[in-house]
């Protein structure tokens, strides 16, 4: 089974997702790994029988070059993996994924998706405690999910996606 690795990674998060996937999946079945803003990137989609699609979360959904590269696919299968800063919840994560594939057209199939946390550049904790007298509650646990992502994605996080990965290529092929 062919595939494309396609994604966009502005902190590293997603790119070390997709990372994990290219040191798992068997190379020579690999038809392209990278940015979506290459030309290549599009040939090899419209070759590839499943498309990994990794984004990062810009306000709630993927971000540009992600949402026109989906928009761009027809009859494809692809599988979307992101990740977002703020974490912890499932249904935060599906609700962003639901907003990812309104890019995808109705003739492909999203076989699968994977979300989790990943890190914040130190500039948002630095918004965060200047915003701390303001509303302390609030702005309190805004910190510590900044805390606690600095973390992600751990290796657990890139075996999960690896997991569900190779069981869905399974099921395609």
């Amino acid at each position: 089974m062919k595939y494309a690795v396609v994604y966009s990674s502005r902190t590293g998060n997603t790119a070390l997702l997709a990372q994990a996937l290219k040191k798992a999946l068997p190379e020579s079945d690999c038809l392209y790994f990278g940015s979506p803003a290459s030309d290549t990137a599009a040939e090899a989609a419209e070759r590839a029988d499943l498309i990994f699609t990794g984004f990062w979360t810009d306000k709630g959904d993927c971000a540009g070059d992600i949402s026109g590269f989906l928009e761009k696919l027809r009859n494809k299968n692809i599988f979307l993996f992101g990740t977002a800063g703020f974490g912890g919840e499932p249904a935060y994560f599906d609700r962003i994924v639901q907003r990812v594939r309104q890019h995808t057209d109705a003739s492909d199939t999203v076989v699968g998706s994977y979300m989790c946390q990943g890190k914040m550049p130190l500039s948002v904790r630095q918004r965060y405690e200047s915003q701390l007298a303001q509303n302390p509650e609030r702005t309190q646990q805004l910190l510590d999910n900044f805390d606690a992502a600095q973390s992600h994605p751990d290796e657990q996080d890139a075996e999960k996606l690896v997991r569900l990965a190779a069981g869905y290529i399974r099921q395609l092929q």
